[in-house]
């Protein structure tokens, strides 16, 4: 249980962050809220927390209720991931270093006294202070870039563009209530189709494409809550169970952060 990386968040961002890690020989155990909200379940760990396991290009992170279920799935070489969203488990496990990607927009209880090693994923938190460096997570030259001393970008609201689409690929929540999903991630849809239900109002597909990302069935959502993703470009359907560019350049600015710090720290990482 040497040299642990803690992951905070599953999500697909997160995921791509994970997949880096491991595949460098880091062992990584993410710690995931009750009610994960990924919209990418396909490429995205925490889908574990409903499936008790989930592989994403080769890597399979699985559930784990305490700690020697933790042990025994990094001894089997695989993720574990643990429902904490307070992150008590750090009363028993001193990590190396503490990744906050939840992605919250907003620092919702992440400082540097969690570990020797504090990163943070987007807007919210400030390099220097809250954590000890803070990576940039919005589309453009400097995502991806490692920030040691103030804030990332701040959230725009605005998805990125595909195609000549923007706000129109995400489809928020029309009300609260548990969704049930009528379409899944990678069927085509037609502008206008119903793609879910929110209780009893009909969610429409807001242009034609590949469902790329769902919320997971049966969730409570509350009203303007993000809940679906479709990619306009019909030919793109292996995206939906590829790890996005983006995920795949934060994660890069996350290792080269983390065996930066390592090194100035005088913190080894790897055995």
């Amino acid at each position: 249980m040497d040299n642990i990386v803690i992951v905070r968040g599953g999500g697909d961002l997160a995921s791509g962050v994970i997949h880096k890690l491991h595949r460098c020989n880091i062992k990584v155990l993410v710690l995931e809220c009750e009610h994960p909200t990924a919209i990418r379940r396909t490429v995205s760990f925490c889908n574990a927390v409903f499936e008790n396991e989930m592989e994403v290009e080769g890597i399979k992170c699985r559930l784990a209720k305490n700690i020697d279920e933790i042990k025994r799935i990094f001894e089997d070489g695989d993720v574990p991931l643990i429902i904490d969203e307070k992150c008590e488990i750090l009363d028993e496990i001193k990590p190396i270093a503490l990744i906050d990607a939840i992605i919250a927009k907003k620092n919702i209880g992440t400082n540097k006294n969690m570990a020797p090693i504090t990163i943070a994923l987007g807007p919210g938190f400030y390099a220097g202070k809250d954590v000890d460096a803070v990576i940039e997570t919005k589309r453009g030259h400097n995502l991806g870039r490692i920030i040691y001393e103030g804030y990332a970008a701040k959230n725009t609201g605005i998805p990125g563009d595909i195609k000549g689409y923007s706000k129109e690929r995400v489809i928020h929540s029309p009300t609260k209530g548990v969704i049930n999903n009528i379409s899944h991630i990678a069927d085509y849809v037609e502008k206008g189709q119903i793609i879910a239900k929110v209780g009893s109002e009909n969610v429409y597909a807001s242009l034609s494409g590949i469902l790329r990302g769902i919320i997971y069935d049966k969730t409570y959502v509350k009203k303007g809550l993000k809940i679906a993703d479709i990619d306009p470009r019909k030919e793109e359907l292996q995206n939906c169970y590829k790890i996005s560019d983006k995920a795949r350049c934060i994660g890069g600015g996350v290792l080269e952060a983390l065996l930066n710090m390592c090194f100035i720290k005088n913190i080894k990482i790897f055995q």
